[in-house]
């Protein structure tokens, strides 16, 4: 069964003061906290098995999920004693992840994709074969210059034109990043560019809707288009 992943250990510093006291992944839109919405998301494409890794406040997000019973899920946590980015994280999290390629989401973002297509592309990964599979979406205003180039056979390139943004949704093959140090920060981009340059990173266009849940003014937007109250 493919496992999935919610990064949830950033301290939020453009969200401050909203995340003074609550962590990003909990802070609220359309009357539910934002980590719910993936966690509801990933059960109906069939995702029951989670892992969760947390830093700052991390014990008010285990207070607030548990066990994920109550979303018919199953939560194992990775708790860092400070956030060791995305690929340290994830690094830290490899015994709970288990041997097979797993899904990851980034804990502030919000996405409509279907993310059991994101499950089938994580079954095509192979340790000696594409190691990553990445969504990717159109370059928002915020970030206009985009991230990596995506061809026409499904190739992403570090380099390249037209350029999209990363989504922070992706599958990856835990070989991936077996050779890190546990406990060190890591970030994630490096290590894909790497692997681009010898073609071994696949991935995909979403067209629909995606958001970056990085400012109070982006989190009050997004919460009024859910039906929320935030002014």
């Amino acid at each position: 069964m493919t496992k999935a992943m919610i990064l949830a250990a950033g301290r939020g510093e453009r969200m401050r003061p909203l995340t003074d006291h609550t962590p990003k992944p909990l802070l609220q839109v359309g009357g539910k906290p934002l980590i719910v919405w993936h966690i509801e998301r990933l059960r109906a494409a069939g995702f029951t098995e989670l892992v969760i890794n947390h830093a700052h406040l991390g014990h008010r997000l285990e207070e607030a999920l548990g066990d994920g019973a109550s979303f018919g899920v199953r939560i194992a946590w990775s708790p860092e004693a400070s956030a060791l980015e995305t690929a340290g994280g994830i690094r830290h999290a490899l015994p709970l992840l288990g041997d097979s390629p797993f899904v990851v989401i980034n804990g502030d973002v919000f996405c409509d994709a279907e993310l059991d297509a994101l499950r089938a592309a994580a079954e095509t990964l192979r340790a000696n074969g594409p190691l990553a599979h990445l969504l990717l979406v159109d370059n928002p205003a915020h970030h206009p210059e985009g991230d990596f180039h995506l061809d026409t056979a499904g190739l992403i390139h570090a380099d390249g034109a037209p350029r999209l943004t990363f989504s922070g949704l992706g599958a990856y093959h835990p070989v991936l990043f077996a050779d890190l140090a546990d406990n060190t920060p890591a970030k994630l981009a490096p290590l894909l560019r790497e692997l681009m340059n010898a073609g071994r990173i696949t991935g995909q266009h979403h067209g629909g809707r995606w958001i970056d849940v990085g400012t109070p003014q982006r989190l009050a937007a997004l919460d009024r288009e859910l039906g929320g109250t935030r002014a």
